[in-house]
């Protein structure tokens, strides 16, 4: 969190506060007059945080959102300019082991992977009712994965029989594709069900968004910091950095776990972070 810090008296955004871990890091770190937003679109995760923060109620306000939303957030808690914002991309621990969200498929459970319950397309309709040439597209450009094709076309076969319901069954359908099983190396479905994800949730959409309205409210030398856990979400906020005229790029190669954080949490070992500082030329929001 050292990273974020520039005024321990200031107004902090966690825009992914899932469980409430990096929320709690940082509110150990600054001082009692400092305030902190917590954003989510996934109302357990705001439920879970407001129980993990439970001793810093008077400072942490929770609000859920996506990232396409800071900027009516901001405006609703009448903030007209914040001293760092966090994005911690992709899904949490603990959406990930909920079999019932249907993000992973290490535990069976429905083809879901909606981040907001309340949003209407989710993993199962994309992969039961999109068209072979769609659901392709969708597996290689958000999960860069070679044999989109061959298992889209294995999806639309299969379906055609039955409905394609869990996410044991989507794995499965995957392994079958697979020209070499794996040894070693990440699990031949990881690559689906990030797409499925990603897709389903726009994140990559939301992501570019948030970012653009985040800098604006940033104050001057205030910080964006972000988590990125693949190449997609990681060249998004590389190339927002790189072209914004209202930051500083402060890392040039993004800084990746040690190998003593990845062992204590192997989950980490694709993460990179990256960090900007809002430069002098603007603050705030423009009257």
């Amino acid at each position: 969190m050292h990273s974020l810090i520039t005024d321990l008296d200031g107004i902090y955004v966690d825009a992914t506060i899932g469980g409430g871990g990096h929320a709690q890091a940082l509110l150990e770190r600054l001082s009692e007059k400092a305030m902190l937003i917590g954003i989510d679109r996934d109302e357990d995760a705001i439920t879970s945080a407001r129980n993990q923060l439970r001793a810093y109620a008077q400072r942490v306000r929770f609000v859920q959102g996506s990232f396409s939303q800071i900027a009516e957030i901001l405006m609703n808690e009448k903030l007209d300019f914040i001293n760092g914002i966090l994005f911690d991309l992709g899904v949490s621990s603990w959406q990930l082991d909920s079999p019932q969200r249907g993000f992973s498929f290490s535990k069976d459970g429905p083809l879901d992977m909606r981040m907001d319950q309340k949003a209407q397309l989710d993993a199962s309709q994309v992969v039961n009712t999109f068209s072979e040439k769609d659901l392709a597209d969708i597996l290689y450009l958000y999960g860069e994965e070679r044999h989109s094709r061959k298992i889209a076309r294995a999806i639309v076969n299969v379906r055609q029989k039955k409905p394609i319901t869990t996410t044991r069954e989507l794995e499965n359908i995957i392994w079958k594709c697979m020209p070499n099983r794996r040894h070693g190396g990440i699990h031949p479905a990881t690559r689906t069900f990030m797409a499925l994800r990603i897709y389903v949730n726009r994140e990559l959409d939301e992501l570019l968004k948030g970012l653009e309205d985040a800098t604006k409210y940033l104050k001057e030398g205030a910080r964006l910091v972000v988590l990125s856990y693949h190449s997609l979400e990681d060249r998004i906020v590389k190339c927002f950095f790189k072209n914004s005229d209202q930051l500083d790029v402060l890392t040039r190669k993004p800084i990746i776990p040690s190998q003593e954080e990845i062992l204590s949490n192997p989950r980490a070992r694709s993460a990179r972070m990256r960090v900007a500082q809002k430069s002098a030329r603007e603050e705030g929001i423009k009257a």
